[in-house]
């Protein structure tokens, strides 16, 4: 077994004279950077965390987000790879980092590329949705840092195309949303193939026993930071819970969006269909909004983005996973339209707002088959959520009476689900993969393993659906066996 590298905990013990990044005894480069972007004072993730990680010890982070933690480790990550210059591995990396959305693998590699602008380091981002084709192409020559989501990593050690067995450091990010996706048992194959010999980072915002025991497995004699513990919920969130009849939920949306205080808004639902229905609902109201879940491919993720981010849409409908990977200041609200089945997911999804020092708000809707859940994020969180009644409100009554023809999300708890949260998607259906199929690289997507055997007689001609509306000509998604939305 590796152990703790010799002076680290000396190290340790002048964490608490740290009050800007200069007394980090960062790269020069590094600090040429964080000064470029206006970054003089560390979090206290950040200052707990980098001193231990220069000096080479195993980490073990609890964080929510919005606390700075990417920082956290790529800094150290950036100052550690310059101080020992040498060429990555052929088809492999230096630094492998984990991440369990497209969207998060995104703003990490961005995250690598400001601050090491000044280092020359390479930084590459792999995912399902994606060409393979770049993908194999960036990984031939070799690569200092690379971002990756477990399924899309999995297709390309599985093809030969990718080879970690001289990986130095890996950072496992968000671990408790890869246990909620079922990414574990990847995870453990992944680094089942690396060398025992590498620093290893563990980052989670909650800390499950699957979790505690994964990280048992892979650290040793690690640096334990936590910067909020267990599953509390930011202070700075001013939280508020409304009771409300399950029909009338989306005439209690219209009437929070009448004040122009709900300017950038995160509305959070269970299901992808439900995404995008509660999406269609506010445009029909004279909302505008986005939908982002896992059937919509990556330009489709972009756009919604880019439109939420410039301030061109008031409000970003979206499924828990497709969110995680969410990192975008001024975020005002954050309205809980169905409440989160897993009560964890709660801590993630109000984390959305009250970023980088900010207030913020959350709203979550109960209706009267949400009871159970709620309790269950009351005694996860430890707090009892403030609460109104607006059942049998009439001006609710009376939005709904003048809406009621327009698009329903789902409300029922019934509902069979994947592991997105949605219905359960055809086999062998035509499309795009969301996560990045197991089908030979150098296409697009990809097909699911299953979806290939069965789909071979069952494509669906093109000219079957033509007289379908959009949304049921629509394909079913297809996914890697071990990646539901990469």
């Amino acid at each position: 077994m590796r152990s703790a590298p010799p002076g680290a905990r000396s190290v340790m013990k002048e964490t608490s004279l740290v009050t800007q990044f200069t007394d980090l005894g960062l790269n020069p480069q590094l600090l040429k950077a964080l000064a470029a972007e206006g970054y003089v004072t560390p979090t206290p993730i950040q200052a707990q965390a980098i001193p231990g990680v220069m000096a080479g010890r195993d980490l073990l982070g609890i964080a929510q987000t919005g606390t700075g933690k990417t920082a956290a480790f790529a800094l150290p990550i950036l100052h550690r790879l310059a101080a020992d210059r040498k060429a990555a591995p052929r088809r492999g990396c230096r630094c492998l980092v984990l991440s369990p959305t497209r969207e998060l693998a995104t703003q990490i590699a961005e995250s690598f590329r400001t601050y090491g602008k000044h280092m020359g380091m390479t930084v590459a981002v792999i995912f399902g949705g994606a060409k393979y084709g770049p993908q194999i192409k960036a990984l031939t020559t070799g690569i200092d840092i690379l971002v990756a989501t477990p399924g899309r990593l999995m297709d390309h050690m599985a093809e030969r195309t990718a080879d970690l067995s001289a990986c130095e450091i890996l950072v496992l990010d968000e671990a408790d949303q890869m246990l909620d996706l079922g990414f574990v048992v990847p995870i453990r194959k992944i680094v089942a193939t690396m060398s025992k010999n590498r620093q290893n980072l563990f980052f989670s915002a909650t800390m499950p026993t699957e979790i505690s025991r994964l990280a048992g497995e892979m650290l040793v004699d690690p640096v334990k930071v936590a910067v909020t513990p267990g599953a509390t919920t930011v202070e700075r969130i001013n939280q508020q819970l409304i009771f409300i009849e399950a029909p009338r939920k989306r005439a209690l949306l219209a009437d929070l969006f009448a004040d122009p205080i709900f300017s950038r808004t995160i509305v959070f639902t269970r299901t992808k269909r439900g995404a995008d229905r509660v999406a269609q609902y506010m445009e029909a109201v004279g909302i505008s909004a986005a939908a982002i879940h896992g059937d919509k491919s990556q330009g489709q993720r972009e756009r919604a983005l880019a439109a939420f981010k410039a301030g061109k849409v008031r409000a970003l409908v979206a499924t828990d996973i497709a969110a995680r990977g969410i990192d975008i200041d001024a975020v005002s609200h954050v309205i809980n339209y169905e409440l989160p089945q897993v009560p964890e997911a709660y801590v993630h999804r109000i984390g959305r707002t009250a970023r980088a020092g900010a207030d913020g708000s959350a709203i979550s809707f109960c209706a009267d088959d949400e009871r159970n859940l709620l309790r269950d994020i009351q005694r996860t969180t430890r707090q009892t959520i403030p609460a109104i009644d607006r059942r049998g409100d009439k001006v609710l009554a009376e939005i709904a009476a003048k809406t009621v023809s327009l698009p329903v999300a789902e409300q029922s708890l019934a509902q069979p689900k994947n592991r997105d949260g949605g219905r359960p998607q055809r086999r062998g259906g035509p499309g795009q993969g969301a996560g990045g199929g197991r089908g030979r690289p150098g296409g697009g997507g990809g097909a699911s393993g299953q979806g290939q055997r069965q789909g071979q007689g069952q494509r669906q001609g093109q000219g079957q659906g033509q007289g379908r509306s959009s949304a049921a000509a629509k394909p079913a998604a297809t996914t890697s066996r071990w990646n539901p939305v990469d």
